[in-house]
């Protein structure tokens, strides 16, 4: 089962991988890096609003990829502690690895841009021993980049997460109140900031 879902994951991200190469001109290209850190809201996370949140868990990760005058594309790790809410009895997480076609015209020193992908969500749940699902997802969201120079500058972003399948935990022993999430697709939003390196 695990091999399977790998599987299926590599394949959706090396076609939004293949597209997007195609679709970028490389010869105007530009790679980039851009280590984030931000915090989950909505759906099942712990925190539940993107404001106003009293239960933030940092989630971390980077971003790599390339983006020409217009069109990009991007491989992106990330990685949340904590994400079901911290307790002395439970500890969770969820790892995200992503592929995504972007959209990202040049407006001088700033950069807005779109951008939707797919691939591997795998959820981790520690109660009495650890549970791990995998998932194959996609993700859409969008952002800014503004630059201090022609190679460093900041993005700000927010995306949602959605799972293709079921996460079920019901099976899970001793589960706390409120995480009966069986029969429901993992979705989440995420919002973080970072660093970009253009070279």
């Amino acid at each position: 089962m695990f091999a399977t879902t790998i599987r299926r994951a590599y394949l959706a991200s090396s076609l939004v991988v293949l597209f997007s190469m195609g679709a970028v001109n490389t010869a105007r290209a530009q790679g980039f890096v851009s280590p984030f850190i931000g915090y989950d809201f909505g759906g099942v996370a712990g925190c539940q609003g993107v404001l106003n949140c009293e239960d933030k868990h940092t989630n971390w990760g980077v971003a790599f990829g390339a983006v020409g005058s217009i069109v990009g594309f991007e491989e992106e790790f990330a990685y949340a502690n904590d994400f079901f809410g911290s307790s002395a009895n439970q500890s969770s997480t969820v790892i995200t690895l992503m592929s995504n076609f972007m959209i990202a015209p040049r407006i001088g020193p700033v950069q807005p841009y779109v951008l939707g992908g797919a691939g591997l969500i795998r959820t981790t749940l520690n109660v009495t021993g650890a549970t791990d699902q995998n998932q194959i997802g996609w993700d859409v969201g969008g952002g800014l980049t503004g630059y201090f120079s022609q190679h460093v500058g900041i993005r700000g972003d927010i995306r949602y997460f959605h799972s293709f399948q079921v996460l079920d935990l019901f099976n899970v022993p001793n589960l706390p109140p409120g995480l009966g999430i069986g029969n429901t697709k993992l979705d989440f939003g995420r919002a973080s900031i970072g660093v970009v390196f253009k070279f």
